[in-house]
């Protein structure tokens, strides 16, 4: 099981991307359109380009280029990730696919969620922050160390079930929330260790970008979901 990096056509926080990569963190990168030349940009080479390229405005010489047609059922960040998944990544990370264009970012959240019912950890990268999308049952951990940072978390669902929010400044014991409110905005980290966990449904957790590459995820099906400090 590998992880991928898909680069999307918008704002590329290419900081995070090259210390990423330096460390070793992707198995293989695939430009989305535009993303060719964000890549580009930063003297990386993708492992692939897909698209319809109409953001890019010519067909890119690569690796392994995949060409769609501009008229299409599916988005090229979809084609991405579907591409993504069939080659073994369990891990997806994607650049350049939440700002700009607000349809186009609800559209990526939607495939987050989508793949991460499908088993597969989905982390979007924005310019300070990312968000995790988190199916039941299942336990995302943050990291000790970050004293401050907001941490905002939503359901996917129409209602997503079992909901504990630890170490935060404001708790969820094992509480339903509903995509019908602004219940889980802006929460606060307080220097001790914080972890949100989901019992049935998918969260969107949005969390301060400097814990991106230090973040432990659990999925165990078998393992009890932690208690609120």
């Amino acid at each position: 099981m590998g992880t991928c990096a898909l680069v999307g056509a918008v704002d590329f926080n290419a900081e995070h991307f090259k210390a990423m990569d330096a460390a070793g963190a992707f198995d293989f990168v695939i430009a989305v359109d535009a993303g060719f030349a964000s890549l580009e940009a930063i003297g990386r080479e993708a492992d692939m380009a897909i698209g319809d390229f109409d953001s890019l405005g010519y067909v890119p010489r690569c690796r392994r280029v995949s060409r769609h047609p501009v008229k299409k059922d599916k988005s090229d960040m979809e084609l991405a990730m579907e591409k993504a998944v069939f080659w073994d990544n369990q891990e997806l990370f994607v650049y350049g696919a939440l700002a700009k264009r607000l349809d186009h970012t609800i559209a990526n959240l939607q495939l987050f969620a989508r793949y991460s019912e499908r088993g597969i950890y989905v982390t979007g990268v924005g310019d300070d922050f990312a968000v995790r999308c988190v199916t039941g049952p299942d336990v995302f951990e943050l990291p000790e160390g970050l004293d401050t940072g907001v941490v905002s978390v939503f359901s996917a669902n129409d209602t997503a079930r079992g909901v504990i929010e630890r170490g935060l400044e404001y708790s969820l014991d094992d509480e339903p929330l509903s995509n019908r409110t602004s219940l889980g905005l802006s929460n606060e980290l307080t220097g001790k260790p914080a972890a949100v966990s989901v019992e049935e449904g998918t969260l969107y957790v949005f969390y301060p970008l400097a814990a991106v590459q230090d973040v432990v995820v659990t999925q165990d099906d078998s393992a009890p979901l932690p208690s609120t400090v």
